[in-house]
């Protein structure tokens, strides 16, 4: 089961709507599904250039290695040069700092990840949040650990 056309796009526009509402730099949110295949995509006028490929690689990356964002800066920490290289060969797709965020149904099931990028890692992973959970999903971020 992977995340729907219908489900993403509520998570972008809900999570965009929360960007306004707190008053947010201009934010870009990615939405994968669990293959990592890019399903809806949107960028705010304002925000930039590189924005639509950090939020890929936000989303990209917790996909690719399984844990969330909060795990992988502190792996990213421990061994640098190991994650330097998990990151080459990645394509640059994986991030270390918050954005990043499983997306999961009611029974815990994986259905993709959601990359928010523009204003604060922390904000970018509050609207991605704020998205999810106005698609009537659960959002797992790694700060649930913490």
């Amino acid at each position: 089961m992977s995340i729907t056309l219908e489900q993403a796009n509520r998570i972008v526009q809900a999570g965009l709507a929360f960007a306004r509402e707190e008053k947010l730099e201009s934010l870009t949110l990615a939405v994968l599904d669990t293959g990592g295949t890019l399903v809806a995509l949107a960028r705010e006028d304002g925000s930039g250039l590189l924005r639509p490929d950090i939020a890929v690689a936000k989303a990209w990356g917790v996909l690719g290695l399984g844990i969330n964002n909060r795990e992988i800066g502190r792996r990213a920490e421990a061994a640098p040069a190991f994650f330097a290289s998990v990151t080459a060969l990645a394509g640059g797709r994986i991030l270390s700092v918050p954005g990043g965020v499983f997306i999961r149904d009611a029974d815990g099931r994986l259905l993709g990840a959601v990359g928010a990028t523009g204003d604060s890692s922390d904000n970018d992973e509050r609207a991605a949040v704020a998205g999810i959970l106005a698609a009537g999903l659960t959002a797992e971020t790694g700060a649930e650990e913490s």
